[in-house]
């Protein structure tokens, strides 16, 4: 998907304020900018046209010429939008589901630290026990995590109950790792529960929203996402799949790390669960 609309809003945040009156007006008059010269387009948005120019040339494009181009081909030039509303079939719900899926995978991708995906990848194969915390939302994922850590020959166990949570923490040691998972960074439980990993001298390792949040107090490597939940979309699904994808990475490193032997557990995992299907 490479939608200049949603590449737009991507990098919005990145832009200067003349060119945020650009984006701000293409998303104001969807499909305006296709009859306007970059004269007409640089009175009605203040600013001028080297700066139509430049903001062009960020989103990837030649000109400004190949900008109309690109906003012409997505549908007359109507800009993408990521919000719901009560009027939309259900159609175009997925569609905006889609979109912000994409804004939020894009902008996680510059978010997340490469040593810092590395380091906690790397601590993760060295464990000897690996213990994965998540609630509400994100115990799904934290199950996932350890459904595919095991798989691979790991031993890893998630938890969702917060007494669980704390009783697992209490066991870790320095050889062992605990990984947190919580958008907000803000769980009381969450937080806890890793506070107790960490002094028992476990690695500690958060995947949460990018942001000041009180898990990173103790977290020794933060996996920064970058999606947004408000009041209406706090159950949406792009959080979750930024979540998810870093630990598809995680568990990829670890299938292809030949210290590991990964392969071979894979393989002994799909021999014993042969006898589960027809």
């Amino acid at each position: 998907m490479d939608k200049i609309s949603l590449k737009i809003k991507m990098l919005y945040n990145i832009m200067g304020n003349a060119e945020k009156k650009i984006a701000d007006w293409i998303a104001d008059n969807p499909g305006k900018i296709i009859s306007l010269s970059i004269v007409e387009l640089a009175e009605k948005c203040s600013c001028s046209e080297a700066t139509i120019v430049r903001f062009s040339k960020r989103l990837g494009l030649s000109g400004y010429q190949e900008l109309k181009i690109s906003l012409a081909s997505e549908g007359g030039g109507s800009a993408v939008n990521t919000h719901i509303t009560s009027g939309d079939s259900a159609y175009e719900m997925y569609e905006k589901v889609c979109n912000d899926i994409y804004l939020a995978l894009e902008l996680t991708k510059r978010s997340l630290s490469p040593d810092a995906i590395g380091l906690a990848a790397e601590k993760i194969c060295g464990a000897d026990k690996i213990v994965i915390f998540g609630l509400g939302n994100s115990a799904s994922v934290a199950m996932d995590a350890s459904h595919k850590f095991l798989r691979a020959g790991l031993n890893a166990v998630a938890y969702s109950d917060n007494h669980m949570q704390v009783i697992a923490a209490s066991h870790l040691s320095s050889k062992d790792v605990a990984i947190a998972i919580s958008h907000s960074g803000s769980s009381k439980d969450i937080v806890e529960a890793l506070k107790i990993a960490k002094e028992h001298g476990a690695a500690t390792i958060a995947i949460t929203n990018s942001g000041k949040s009180p898990v990173l107090k103790h977290s020794d490597i933060v996996l920064s996402t970058a999606s947004d939940e408000t009041q209406y979309n706090i159950l949406a699904l792009n959080s979750r799949i930024v979540q998810l994808a870093i630990i598809d990475a995680l568990y990829f490193y670890i299938v292809y790390n030949p210290s590991v032997q990964a392969l071979e557990s894979i393989k002994e995992t799909e021999h014993a669960l042969l006898s589960k299907k027809y």
